[in-house]
């Protein structure tokens, strides 16, 4: 999957968005979780970050995000450091290049899950060591490297599936897919109602690369036709954090875009189920999808352990 010269390309690196790796390199990212899985899963050691710590910043909670981190670090033979905007002191008035700087003092990695891109950027801008973008407002780009995974292990590829999101297409899982998708060659459709269409530039950029890496990503407001012989079927909650005020709106607006067993008999008959979670059943999926034959959500959930260890040792390996 990748090569030695890959693998030194990707030390010291920044993982902020999905759209500044190459292919290769995400190929590198899912060709470690799989040889860390194996080593998890066969009780092997792997202490590749022994001694190194990891500041995890959460401005927003999470389950997933942070268990997958604290465990990842704690398995590599690293430490992390939980840190809520209630313990620093970048929530009360200090300067986000002064908490980069800061940071950088004591800590060989600094992971961040907060609501706008602008502030990672900035993080990483001031920081001397790899910042981790764990989910913004604009961006999920750890969460779309587990999916990656999770499609690669259940299809044997990614590049010449047909996958779709439907739901949301303003909202950060439609982003790092549409930009994960165009890397690796995957065929993607994001539908949504209008007003809720992708970013356009994110839109424009992802279509870009797609055609040089011989796929097409688009955006339609038909559910039909973007589920239609999918290989891949993936959706998230209508109302992210933060949008809970809208939820009444939402619901209205996104009704004729559940995940049912009627819209998903369009896709093909070994279809994948994927869905970041938390989720609600009965909402954007019907209990008999997510719980049913075709779902990975569990597998997709368990992914992200590996796929943050994959990024740590990638990026934090100082052999």
């Amino acid at each position: 999957m990748a090569d030695v010269s890959t693998m030194s390309s990707l030390k010291g690196k920044d993982f902020l968005t999905i759209s500044q790796f190459t292919g290769d390199e995400i190929h590198t990212f899912l060709k470690q979780a799989l040889d860390l899985k194996k080593m998890q899963k066969e009780g092997i050691p792997h202490p590749y970050l022994s001694g190194q710590t990891l500041a995890m910043i959460f401005e927003k909670s999470s389950t997933r995000t942070r268990v997958s981190f604290e465990v990842g670090m704690y398995q590599l033979g690293g430490s992390a450091l939980y840190l809520s905007s209630r313990d620093i002191q970048l929530g009360r008035g200090e300067s986000i290049p002064d908490t980069a700087k800061v940071l950088s003092r004591y800590v060989d990695g600094i992971m961040i899950r907060t609501f706008a891109h602008e502030k990672v950027e900035e993080l990483a801008a001031n920081a001397d060591v790899p910042v981790i973008n764990g989910l913004t407002d604009t961006h999920h780009p750890t969460q779309v490297l587990a999916d990656l995974l999770t499609i690669y292990e259940r299809k044997g590829k990614l590049k010449g599936l047909k996958a779709c999101f439907i739901g949301d297409g303003y909202n950060n899982m439609a982003h790092s897919l549409l930009e994960g998708a165009a890397a690796v060659g995957m065929d993607l459709t994001v539908a949504s109602p209008e007003g809720y269409e992708p970013d356009p530039e994110i839109l424009s950029a992802a279509k870009a690369r797609a055609e040089e890496n011989g796929c097409q990503v688009g955006f339609t407001t038909s559910p039909q036709e973007a589920i239609e012989a999918a290989d891949i079927v993936i959706t998230d909650v209508w109302a992210s954090m933060g949008e809970e005020a809208e939820k009444e709106k939402r619901l209205r607006d996104f009704r004729d875009y559940q995940i049912n067993e009627e819209l998903a008999s369009l896709a093909k008959s070994d279809y994948l189920f994927l869905h970041c979670l938390p989720a609600h059943r009965g909402e954007e999926v019907t209990a008999g999808i997510i719980d049913g034959p075709h779902s990975a959500v569990f597998d997709e959930a368990e992914n992200r352990l590996h796929a943050h260890k994959a990024i740590l040792k990638c990026l934090m390996e100082s052999n």
